[in-house]
């Protein structure tokens, strides 16, 4: 399949830099805002990719569930392949693709645990049938059937019917530290704009990169 005329012109707004917020949190912020008044769906699904001890590299979408100036949050099983990558190569990065918008966010940086008292506050802030969920996929693992992973939640049902649902040991969070973030908006004629901020002690530096 030939897709070599399947394109558009980008032409929603260009990016400047006196328009640029000087610290690259506000300026996420202000985008994110601006995606979900659009009416982004899921703007706040992320690509994570992560890179194993052997040099291979794997990509899936994860949920942002918040940030801060410390960094960027998502939750997940602490045995899943993801986990285990960043556990051999903590070096991450992360791709907010809201093309509807003409624009995109990269962030490269470190991923590391957060504290089990900001896991536990999530956790509990999650639906029931998710906080079961998490007990009762031992995720990235092969499994034979869905009847087989339908079964295990059942006994995580049965397990769990009265009272509050503990944290499992084995689930928890991330936070992506970044050292580099960078701000894409589409431009005509693929001249787009792009800044990117790179941490500098503790404050941040910021040119514009060549589209």
């Amino acid at each position: 399949m030939d897709l070599s005329d399947y394109r558009r012109e980008y032409t929603k707004g260009g990016l400047r830099r006196k328009n640029l917020s000087d610290n690259p949190f506000e300026q996420f912020e202000k985008w994110f805002i601006q995606a979900d008044k659009a009416g982004i769906q899921d703007a706040s699904a992320m690509s994570l990719a992560t890179v194993s001890a052997q040099g291979k590299p794997s990509l899936r979408t994860v949920l942002l569930k918040t940030f801060d100036e410390k960094g960027f949050v998502f939750f997940t099983n602490y045995s899943s392949q993801k986990s285990q990558e960043i556990a051999e190569n903590a070096n991450v990065a992360l791709l907010f693709p809201w093309t509807d918008l003409e624009r995109q966010i990269e962030i490269t940086g470190t991923a590391e645990k957060v504290s089990t008292a900001e896991s536990l506050k999530y956790f509990l802030s999650r639906p029931k049938g998710s906080q079961l969920g998490a007990w009762a996929s031992n995720q990235s693992s092969p499994i034979p059937s869905r009847s087989l992973l339908e079964s295990q939640l059942e006994k995580m049902k049965a397990k769990f019917h009265s009272g509050e649902i503990p944290l499992p040991d084995f689930w928890g969070g991330y936070r992506v530290v970044p050292e580099k973030i960078e701000f894409w908006q589409g431009g005509a004629a693929r001249i787009h704009d792009r800044f990117e901020y790179q941490r500098v002690g503790d404050a941040w530096s910021i040119e514009r990169l060549q589209p």
